[in-house]
């Protein structure tokens, strides 16, 4: 039995995991930007709560990585043999 990892039976190429990788770093972006704008004062309104980036853009960017996820596990990349 031979224990080294054969690159041919995998599933997700190098390509599909870097991209994967890069599409778990924009959803961590995205859930970063949606942090903050809490009060310390539970009798305090802070309207900063509801503001584009929280609202608008975090959504935005966490999508956006879920869909750079998703095209790398479905699409499939050409092997480069050299």
């Amino acid at each position: 039995m031979n224990c080294i990892i054969d690159m041919e039976n995998f599933a997700i190429t190098p390509k599909g995991l870097r991209m994967m990788l890069a599409g778990l770093i924009v959803m961590v972006a995205g859930y970063i930007l949606m942090t903050g704008g809490g009060s310390d004062d539970p009798q305090v309104f802070n309207y900063a709560m509801f503001d584009f980036r929280r609202l608008v853009a975090a959504p935005v960017v966490i999508i956006a990585g879920i869909v750079i996820v998703a095209v790398s596990i479905i699409k499939v990349f050409p092997e480069n043999k050299r």
